[in-house]
């Protein structure tokens, strides 16, 4: 028996064709695709990164508002150059309102003190001036030597 098992193993296995050789190493595409999802399955797939601005609810509806205006033929006037510019104006002077109304920062109010000083302190100076305007010239002159004697 083992004489004729040994016999018909080489015929069997024999890779003499090329064709058995080539079948041989060759894999099936479909072995390939089972091995890849198999592979495939412990790694993460990389996504494109979804757009903040597409994904926000507000813009779709926005969008989504646009478009159904369109079809139906109705789309936003713009608003003439004059009509910008007054509502322009009119935010900023509201916006002017809103700060005036907030409490004022340390900040601010350490600047309004030191500015108040130094008004008084120009008020001061100017006053002196007016006074020395108003002394007789020998009187100056006098008070200038002192000092020049002085020192």
């Amino acid at each position: 028996m083992h004489l004729i098992q040994s016999t018909q193993v080489p015929q069997n296995m024999g890779l003499r064709n090329r064709k058995d050789r080539h079948h041989c190493w060759m894999v099936l595409p479909s072995q390939v695709i089972e091995n890849q999802q198999q592979e495939d399955g412990d790694l993460i797939k990389p996504r494109k990164l979804p757009n903040p601005i597409l994904a926000s609810h507000q813009h779709r509806s926005l969008h989504q508002e646009l478009l159904f205006c369109h079809r139906r033929g109705v789309l936003p006037k713009r608003k003439t150059e004059l009509q910008s510019v007054l509502e322009h104006k009119r935010r900023e002077l509201h916006k002017q309102r809103e700060l005036a109304l907030q409490p004022p920062s340390d900040l601010e109010v350490k600047l309004r003190t030191r500015r108040q000083r130094i008004q008084v302190y120009e008020l001061e100076e100017k006053k002196r001036s007016e006074d020395l305007k108003n002394v007789p010239e020998f009187v100056r002159v006098r008070q200038t030597l002192k000092h020049v004697s002085n020192s």
